[in-house]
Order: structure tokens, then sequence, then C-alpha cells
């Protein structure tokens, strides 16, 4: 094969990909953690052995689509979209009475997406919108882009897939409809564009495409994707693992509440600033970093378990 495509879910995809570029095979990456966790050991081996690396989920395949034909040096704005999960039409305050009084319709409501068919893991982080906080990583790795040229905008319809915008302030944008077959076609047929029999978008059937910010304080696990994104090194990795840990064991029905997740993030991200590590990152580190953060999400679990939640 000439291409390999990466779909494990979360940092254990990272092995499997370093030993395939290692083969000297393109990769189509649908595993985000692969390149969040270990971005700085990737992208190295990426160029030392000249492979291609594409994006196979929506938004990033959605990026890449748009930036064909765009010069060197022409990118000046991504904007990624985000359905805004399962949660999006609550507002805050709402939401943090829910998790408070009736826990069991959240945790319920959390792991049921209202457009995409995903799995267990991503669909939690997607109402979380840690999913979103992930992607402005990868963005960053994927296409050289500075956490301060990489913007989230909530768009329900789930239509508009991501957009860039050029130095002239030009705006463009892929759409489609809900559906991951394209940007995995796309993936393992670029630069070629396949005929495929899928149903063609019908922008008469929609009507209206909505667009707006989302609350920070809202979806705290956003924030903490740019701090650990902006601090750089292995920081990254220690929220991918103390994510991958607190989303498991929310699902595993342990007793975490839904804002617990990203207390416990939060926690292990300032725990690790002692021993963050930014220059001359081997794969060693980021697996120690990925050990050591689900260790502290293990140990810390009973304690942010009683912790209050401030509304």
């Amino acid at each position: 094969a000439d291409t390999v495509v990466t779909g494990i879910v979360g940092a254990a995809g990272l092995k499997p990909t370093i030993e395939a570029i290692k083969l000297k095979k393109d990769i189509a990456l649908a595993n985000k953690e692969t390149l969040i966790s270990g971005g700085s050991v990737i992208n190295p081996l990426v160029e030392e052995y000249g492979v291609n690396m594409l994006p196979a989920d929506s938004e990033h395949s959605a990026i890449f689509q748009c930036l064909q034909g765009v010069p060197p040096g022409g990118l000046r704005r991504i904007i990624l979209t985000a359905s805004g999960g399962a949660f999006r039409d609550m507002s805050k305050d709402e939401l943090f009475r829910m998790c408070e009084e009736e826990p069991r319709i959240i945790q319920a409501k959390a792991t049921t997406h209202p457009n995409w068919d995903m799995g267990a893991k991503i669909t939690l982080d997607s109402a979380t919108m840690m999913n979103k906080g992930l992607e402005v990583i990868e963005a960053h790795y994927l296409f050289g882009a500075s956490y301060d040229d990489i913007d989230i905008v909530v768009h329900p319809q789930s239509i508009v897939h991501s957009m860039v915008e050029t130095q002239d302030t030009s705006c463009i944008a892929q759409l489609g409809w809900a559906d991951m077959r394209l940007p995995l076609v796309y993936s393992v047929s670029w630069p070629h564009r396949l005929k495929m029999p899928y149903k063609p978008l019908d922008l008469t059937q929609l009507g209206t495409l909505t667009f707006k910010a989302p609350d920070m304080e809202k979806y705290p696990c956003i924030g903490l994707a740019y701090e650990a994104g902006r601090a750089g090194g292995t920081m990254t990795a220690v929220l991918n693992a103390a994510n991958e840990a607190a989303n498991e064991m929310f699902r595993a029905d342990v007793g975490l509440g839904l804002l617990d997740i990203p207390k416990l993030i939060e926690g292990a991200m300032e725990a690790h600033k002692d021993d963050l590590k930014t220059s001359d990152i081997v794969l060693d580190d980021i697996l120690g970093c990925d050990a050591w953060a689900r260790e502290y999400v293990a140990r810390m679990t009973e304690k942010v378990k009683s912790a209050p939640i401030l509304l």
C-alpha cells in the first residue's frame, strides 16, 4: 500500500503512525490525537522521510481542500466550525444546574450527538467541545497556523465544514452533508477528484445556515486546549491523555460529572508545568507524559468528584 489510514482512537495511534512514516507511507490521518500528543515528533519525521500527511477528518480535510491553490504565505486565518455538541441549545446556567441536579440526564445526553454518527469517545468530546479544542492543536501542526490565527465558530447545521481566510480577507469554505466518507476518500485520492455516488448538496433544502461564537465559560475545555497549545512541547500530550482518561471514566459511570472533566485536565496541566519540556522532545518523552497524566487523573478522581460545581 502507498497510503496508511490511521484511525485508531486516542494516543494509541501514535506508534503505528510513526512506523508507517518510517516505511515511507503517506498518512491519511483520521486520528487527531497522534498530532496533538506527538506533533513535535511526528512533523520532523514527515519531513525527514518525505511523506505526505493528509487529514481524513471533516474539518481539517475542509481546510486542506480550501487551501488548494492558495500560495505560500497566503493563509491569514483558519476558521474551524463546530456543531456545538449535545448541549449547544442550553445556556451555561442551565447546563451547570442540570450537572448538579440531574447528572443522569446529562450523562445520557453527553453521549448522543445531534448531527454525526461517531464513536463514544468523540461524541463526549463534542459535548465538552474538547473535540474542537483538540482540532485547534491539530490545525496548528498540520497547517502551521499560529494559535492566534485559529478561530472556532459554532455552526449547528454542520454543512460548512471549515473555512480559511486569505491575506486579502477573502474567505473560502468547504460545504457538504455531514458524511465522513468524502474527507476519507479525498485523503487517499488527493490530488484527484473521484466521481462518487453520494447525495449532492442542495442548499435550497437547507434554507438557513447559522453561526455564533462558542461560550468559553460554558465550555472550559476550549480554553484549556488553547493554553496547552500555546505552552507547546509536552503540554499537549498531557492535555490529551488527561482528557482521554477523564472521558473514559465519565463513560464508565464511576461517579464523575461532566464538569469534572475540565477540572481533571486543568489539574494535570498545572501539575505538569514544572516538568514541561519544549525542546529536543523524543517519543519516550511523549509516552512518559501520556502515562503520567493518566495516572494523575486516576489519583485525583475522588477529590474532583467531591468538589463543588461553581455556578
